[in-house]
């Protein structure tokens, strides 16, 4: 069933959650100790075969990942900063993980790396020739080989962004493959709009929706607005954008609770140093839903939504990077709680 407010509910939580009523509040069931010197942006979850539950976090200005206990957010580990020069990151930026693979954008680099969890043995290494200021990634499995989309918000020497006739590659796309155990990435090409309402100007955050033929992507530079853009999974804008009331700071990480029947929600983070308002749209139509904070938990990059069920959440869990230095967990259900969600079916 569709994640929908139910009847009069609907209608009496959209009032009182308009833009500058004020979003829910729901508790952080844990935050991660803060270590300032990471600047941590995106998050991922493995579940291991004997039972481990990882949460794997970029940590930018340390050159490393950091890895926790997802139930609990005890640290476990950290991974990258000594790795042999060929290996070794430079700001690590958007990470994913595809079953037992973790993929890894480094920024500075210019490049992806993959890794087989849980060794994390490097297994691949690409898009040096194509991207020049990646930052974020989506995934998914196609069959045995696995598609990715990669953002690459390459600026002027300035820092602005280009004129729009040179946003055509904003997305660069590769695919996965396997020949005889060894993987190895073919680039399938790029795509980006040139006209005002499509233009991807500054972009990090991608999340794709097959069911529905969709990518949202979002765009955080301020002039005209920050919003997530829609376009389909081929590429080609879909002349739609979130109305821009709801991100009042930036649109940065997406997130979504995907039923089997498409049905759903989408959680975009409007980020903010006061408090961010995590955005709640429903799958199918992208109509807004509500929105909540967390009691703490401000200035998020990331976002990550893992819905297997665990001890520590039976029901599935919200991630969210706290203020570049921490990772803070929602509990789904006071999720659902705060908003009056249903489940799927």
């Amino acid at each position: 069933m569709r994640y929908l407010v139910l009847g009069v509910v609907l209608a009496l939580y959209a009032c009182a959650t308009l833009p500058g009523s004020g979003p829910r509040i729901v508790a952080e069931r844990y935050t991660t100790k803060p270590s300032p010197a990471d600047n941590i942006d995106s998050i991922a979850t493995w579940h291991g075969p004997n039972g481990e539950y990882w949460l794997i976090s970029s940590a930018k200005d340390a050159n490393d990942l950091a890895l926790f206990d997802a139930g609990s957010g005890t640290p476990l580990s950290r991974f990258g900063a000594h790795l042999p020069d060929r290996k070794q990151f430079a700001r690590p930026n958007g990470i994913a993980v595809i079953g037992d693979l973790l993929l890894v954008v480094e920024r500075d680099n210019r490049r992806v790396q993959a890794f087989r969890l849980p060794e994390l043995a490097p297994i691949l290494i690409f898009g040096a020739d194509q991207l020049r200021v990646p930052y974020g990634l989506w995934a998914r499995p196609i069959g045995d080989d696995i598609e990715v989309f990669v953002s690459d918000s390459y600026q002027d020497a300035d820092g602005i962004p280009p004129p729009l006739p040179q946003l055509a590659e904003r997305i660069k796309r590769y695919r996965l493959s396997q020949t005889s155990g060894n993987w190895q990435a073919s680039y399938v090409g790029a795509f980006g709009a040139t006209d005002d309402a499509g233009a991807l100007r500054w972009v990090e955050s991608i999340l794709g929706d097959p069911h529905h033929d969709r990518l949202l992507i979002a765009e955080e530079y301020g002039d005209p607005g920050s919003t997530l853009k829609v376009y389909n999974m081929a590429g080609r804008f879909q002349g739609q954008s979130l109305p821009l009331q709801y991100f009042e700071g930036e649109a940065e990480g997406i997130a979504m609770w995907a039923c089997d029947d498409g049905s759903g929600v989408i959680i975009a983070t409007d980020q903010r140093d006061d408090g961010n308002r995590f955005q709640v749209f429903d799958r199918i139509t992208l109509a807004h839903l509500g929105a909540f904070s967390g009691r703490a938990t401000s200035n998020t990059d990331g976002i990550h939504i893992d819905q297997r069920p665990s001890i520590a959440f039976p029901s599935g869990v919200f991630f969210a990077v706290h203020d570049d230095q921490a990772v803070s967990a929602f509990d789904w259900r006071d999720v659902q709680r705060a908003l009056r969600l249903e489940t799927c079916k």
